[in-house]
């Protein structure tokens, strides 16, 4: 039995309705950061920096630092299963500002429970045992 001609031209078709579909979850996918473990913060709380956010520039280096929460920390609406924070670290001056802090009510770093953009950051030396001071450790290596 012979196969009907239109039957290519069906599969194209199913191809081109499915192509935006595929680059409308592109983002989602590119969303996944390669991660490099980097330490612990207080709490025993695994960080990783995400590779691609790194920038050096001469005197400053800003990069994401994504903290996995051992246990989950019980917070007003829910529970946090981890945070996603963006850092510029000055160190020459030994000195960070945290510029975005993100917590998450699910443990695939999807579902932001709490934002915060700082305006105008200020530098500090970090506290030890904090997400700053990992970042200042990390990004004040030579690279």
């Amino acid at each position: 039995m012979r196969r009907p001609v239109w039957l290519p031209t069906l599969s194209l078709l199913a191809l081109l309705l499915a192509l935006p579909l595929a680059l409308a979850l592109a983002p989602h996918m590119a969303a996944a950061q390669p991660l490099r473990p980097i330490g612990m913060i207080s709490g025993a709380n695994p960080a990783a920096l995400e590779e691609k956010t790194v920038k050096r520039q001469k005197d400053e280096s800003s990069a994401t630092i994504r903290v996995t929460f051992a246990k989950p920390a019980k917070a007003p609406g829910g529970l946090w299963y981890g945070s996603r924070t963006k850092v510029a670290v000055r160190c020459t001056a030994r000195t960070v500002a945290v510029l975005e802090n993100r917590y998450y009510a699910d443990a695939k770093f999807t579902k932001v429970a709490s934002e915060k953009i700082v305006k105008i950051p200020g530098y500090a030396p970090p506290v030890p045992g904090s997400v700053p001071a990992l970042a200042l450790t990390t990004l004040c290596k030579a690279p």
